[in-house]
C-alpha cells in the first residue's frame, strides 16, 4: 500500500522533491495557497533565467553561507545533474558567456514551468491549489483551510520574505515560533544597498553601470557589474556580498566597501601605466590610457580632493580601492531573497524537524545565503532532491 506524502508550498524545492520522489511508494500531493503555482518562479525569470552555475561542483559550494549545510545536498543532485535532468524533461539549456546556465534561447520561463509541470501529472502527482497552511493540530497534522490532513510524511517548501507579490510573504514564520519551533527573522539579501551619493555626482550618473569592476567587503570579494541607483549600489558584484555587509552593518551604523576599476592590473602595473602615459592630462589618462568610463571618473573626481585626484600614487590606490560607505540595505520586499527563516538547529541532516517526526523542510524557508546567477535555485532543487531520496530510502 503507497505511503502519503503532502509537500505544503509549490515552488522549485517542491517540483523537484516530487519529481525525485518514487511514484510506485508514494501518493504525491503538492498543496499550493495560490491559483497557480510557481510564480516566483517565473518572476525570476524576468531578469534573466538562470537555471543554476556551471562553475566546478566544489567551487559552488563555497559560493553558499553556510556552505558546509547544503555540502551534501549539493553533492548529491550536482549543477551537472540538474541540467541533463532538465534536458531529459525536454529543457535544453546553453551557458552564457558569465558562465550562468539559461533554457535554450527562445524558451521562455512559462515553458520551463509548464514542461515540469507537465512531467509530475503524468507522474500522478496532484496539486491542490487555493490552499493555506495555517497550522497544526493538537496530534500535529498540518491544518490546511481549517481542516487537518494526515500524512505518512509532510514536507514544508513555504519560501523566504521576499516578493510578496507572489505570494512568498514569510508569514509562516510566526506559526512555527509560536509552535515553539526555533526561527529567526528575515533579512534582505541580493538587495540594493544605500550610498549617500554626493548631489553632484548622481545626478548626473543615476542608472549608469560600473562594468568590468570588484568590489570588496571584509574579506569577501566579488568581480563583475554593478548599477549606480538613487538609492545606492545594486547588481552581481555587490549582491554576492550581502552576508558580509549584513554583518558589518550590525556591528557598525555602517559598513564600508571597496571598489577596484580595474581588477586586471596589480596597483604596481597601474602606477607605472599611469606615470608611463604619453597624455598628461588625468583624465584623459584614465578615459584614454586605462579605459575608464565617464561614471567611474567622474566618481573618482567627486570623491577626491583636486591634490588626491592629480597625484599618481593617490590615484592609483583609489583606482584600485575606492572606499564607499553602506548605511543600510533595501527593504525585504524590495530584496531578490532573503536569509533567516527556520533555523537550521530546528532540522536534521535530512532536514526533518527535530521536534516533529516525519516533517521536513526544505528549499528558501532554511536559513541559508546565496548570491544570484543560478545559486537559489540550484540549492532549492538540490534540497528537494536530496530529501526525496532519504525518503525513497525508507522502509
Amino acid at each position: 500500500m503507497k505511503k502519503q506524502i503532502a509537500i505544503i508550498g509549490g515552488g522549485p524545492s517542491a517540483f523537484l522533491l516530487a519529481a525525485f520522489l518514487d511514484a510506485k511508494k508514494f501518493n504525491i500531493t503538492i498543496y499550493e495557497k495560490n491559483k497557480t503555482t510557481g510564480r516566483k518562479f517565473l518572476v525570476a525569470g524576468k531578469g534573466g533565467f538562470n537555471l543554476t552555475h556551471s562553475e566546478s561542483t566544489q567551487k559552488l559550494i563555497t559560493r553558499y553561507t553556510p556552505n558546509d549545510f547544503l555540502e551534501q545536498a549539493l553533492l548529491h543532485f550536482t549543477n551537472t545533474d540538474f541540467i541533463k535532468w532538465l534536458e531529459s524533461i525536454g529543457i535544453p539549456t546553453y551557458i552564457g558567456s558569465s558562465n550562468r546556465v539559461y533554457p535554450n534561447k527562445g524558451i521562455k520561463p512559462i515553458e520551463v514551468l509548464n514542461t515540469i509541470l507537465k512531467y509530475l501529472e503524468e507522474k500522478g502527482v496532484v496539486i491542490k491549489y487555493d490552499h493555506t497552511f495555517l497550522g497544526w493540530n493538537e496530534t500535529n497534522n498540518p491544518i490546511i483551510n481549517d481542516q487537518a490532513i494526515e500524512a505518512h510524511y509532510t514536507v514544508f517548501s513555504l519560501g523566504g520574505g521576499s516578493w510578496k507579490v507572489t505570494g512568498s510573504d514569510g508569514k509562516w514564520l510566526d506559526i512555527f515560533s509560536k509552535k515553539g519551533i526555533k526561527t529567526k527573522s528575515f533579512e534582505a539579501s541580493n538587495c540594493s544597498y544605500h550610498i549617500n551619493w554626493k548631489p553632484v555626482f548622481i545626478k548626473s550618473h543615476e542608472g549608469e553601470p560600473l562594468k568590468n569592476i570588484a568590489i570588496s567587503c571584509g574579506n569577501s570579494i566579488q568581480k563583475g557589474e554593478a548599477v549606480i541607483t538613487a538609492f545606492g549600489l545594486e547588481g552581481n558584484a555587490i549582491y554576492a556580498l550581502s552576508p558580509e555587509i549584513r554583518k558589518q552593518l550590525k556591528a557598525e551604523p555602517k559598513a564600508t566597501i571597496y571598489i577596484d576599476f580595474k581588477p586586471t592590473l596589480s596597483l604596481p602595473q597601474l602606477h607605472s601605466k599611469i606615470k608611463a602615459s604619453k597624455y598628461r592630462n588625468t583624465t584623459e589618462i584614465l578615459k584614454k590610457e586605462l579605459k575608464l568610463s565617464r561614471s567611474q571618473i567622474d566618481l573618482l573626481k567627486a570623491y577626491l580632493s583636486k591634490e588626491a585626484y592629480i597625484n599618481t600614487e593617490s590615484l592609483s590606490k583609489n583606482i584600485k580601492q575606492f572606499a564607499l560607505d553602506i548605511t543600510a540595505s533595501a527593504t525585504i520586499d524590495e530584496a531578490i531573497s532573503t536569509v533567516g527563516g527556520l533555523d537550521l538547529e530546528a532540522i536534521s541532516k535530512h532536514f526533518e524537524l527535530v521536534d516533529i517526526p516525519n516533517q521536513f523542510c526544505i528549499g528558501e524557508m532554511l536559513d541559508w545565503d546565496a548570491p544570484t546567477g543560478g545559486y537559489l535555485l540550484q540549492a532549492c532543487a538540490s534540497t528537494g532532491v536530496y530529501l526525496a531520496q532519504h525518503l525513497n530510502e525508507k522502509k
